[in-house]
């Protein structure tokens, strides 16, 4: 015997739970109806629809409905997407903070109750907790999952890193530098780095903001802290590094023309010694060249010292207009728990599955790119160094002041002094309306 109801929560979402007879209390699902999930992804990642995929194949009732599209595209399109009437039952999330000012976000705190996310270490949702008013992130209410936790580093070509000397990952900066100057002098691409339609130079320039200073700082401007800056000492420090690297030479000379899919290609097919990018690409390496790269995390200025790097979840919200908002949940709470979703999560995403802490990681093949990644992630874990995205501060910056600097600072148009001063402006000026 079974009864329907409601139980009305805060903003007048109303979530529909089972009572089941002697009065247990059924977490949402997909229920048996034909369900099709209305998703919205970011092109270029496979992760997502494998999931999906292999959702449908356990739920046949349930399939999935999906549009991609590049990162630029989802930051600009993402609020005028979940305003509309069948707005997205499942997105990737580019920002938050906006999306919850405006109630366009599903609050997911009854889906935390539900499914027993309580189990899962606090850390990995932090990044996705938004207070009322959409700032600051980093408490309040949560908004959004993860279907895996990224973590950006090095990868390197080893058969170039023999060519050049490098018979270990740097340990520190000044050998990290010593690597890239040998490159160029053997004739190597020192880095192979994107910097079209978006900043792909945000990446080693936050990987050495972590060098130079604490992951803490940069946390609190990404989620707009009273009083953060991005121009800071430690900051300006990691700018002039890598104006240095481009006056150096060790970037592409046509990276600003360079796109993301150009990078990969570029890398895979022999181009370049190191590469800045994150552990979901792990999977793709082992699959199209196994045993060609490995992967290290930015070494600090000093050896032995502590590491930071950019590790945050892919995000995924509900909309608030969903029309499945509980499947959508459901699916969300599948992937960090079941079995066969953790495996793809790690062969495809190569990246760990996150979830309740006592989850074991799938088993990955020795000597792989994607065991190199995951353990790395656990001596980030160890040393606390996770920040997210510069990129993800304001739903624009990325956009109207990183991308933009960047391509200025690798022509030559733009200093490092120059770089912090014009986005930390663009941020002011977006908090201020």
């Amino acid at each position: 015997m079974r009864a329907r109801l409601s139980i009305r929560l805060l903003f007048g979402v109303a979530l529909p739970v089972t009572l089941l007879s002697g009065g247990a209390v059924a977490a949402p699902s997909c229920g048996t109806d034909p369900v099709v999930l209305n998703a919205y992804f970011e092109t270029g990642f496979p992760l997502p629809t494998k999931l999906a995929e292999e959702f449908t194949r356990q739920f046949p009732n349930v399939t999935f409905d999906i549009k991609e599209d590049q990162f630029a595209n989802l930051l600009e399109n993402s609020p005028r997407t979940l305003s509309e009437d069948d707005a997205p039952d499942l997105i990737r999330l580019p920002t938050m903070s906006d999306l919850v000012a405006n109630d366009l976000l599903a609050n997911l705190d009854p889906y935390f109750t539900a499914f027993g996310w309580d189990k899962f270490p606090p850390s990995q949702l932090v990044q996705l907790r938004v207070e009322q008013g959409g700032r600051p992130r980093g408490s309040g209410s949560l908004y959004a999952m993860g279907i895996n936790y990224s973590m950006t580093g090095v990868f390197y070509n080893k058969e170039l890193a023999a060519k050049v000397g490098m018979t270990e990952p740097p340990k520190s900066l000044a050998e990290l530098d010593a690597a890239l100057a040998k490159a160029k002098e053997a004739g190597v691409q020192p880095i192979m780095q994107w910097n079209k339609a978006t900043g792909g130079l945000a990446f080693p320039l936050q990987n050495l903001m972590g060098a130079y200073g604490a992951p803490e700082p940069i946390n609190d401007w990404i989620f707009q802290k009273e009083g953060a800056s991005i121009d800071t000492p430690d900051n300006l420090k990691a700018a002039q590094h890598l104006e240095g690297w481009i006056k150096a030479g060790y970037f592409p000379k046509d990276a600003n023309a360079i796109e993301y899919f150009q990078m990969m290609s570029r890398f895979i097919g022999g181009e370049g010694l190191f590469m800045f990018n994150g552990d979901w690409e792990s999977g793709n390496l082992d699959k199209q060249a196994a045993g060609k790269f490995g992967f290290f995390l930015m070494p600090s200025v000093e050896a032995g010292g502590r590491h930071a790097a950019m590790s945050a979840p892919l995000t995924f919200g509900i909309a608030a207009k969903a029309a499945h908002a509980d499947c959508a949940a459901f699916f969300l709470d599948w992937v960090a728990t079941n079995p066969d979703a953790r495996k793809i999560n790690v062969e495809v995403g190569g990246s760990n599955p996150g979830g309740p802490a006592g989850l074991p990681i799938p088993a990955v093949t020795p000597g792989s790119v994607t065991e190199a990644t995951l353990a790395a992630g656990q001596v980030l874990a160890k040393d606390n160094g996770a920040m997210d995205f510069i990129a993800n501060a304001t739903g624009a910056i990325f956009a109207a002041a990183w991308t933009p600097e960047l391509q200025k600072m690798i022509g030559g148009q733009q200093t490092a002094d120059g770089l912090l001063k014009a986005v930390q402006k663009e941020y002011e000026t977006e908090l201020s309306r």
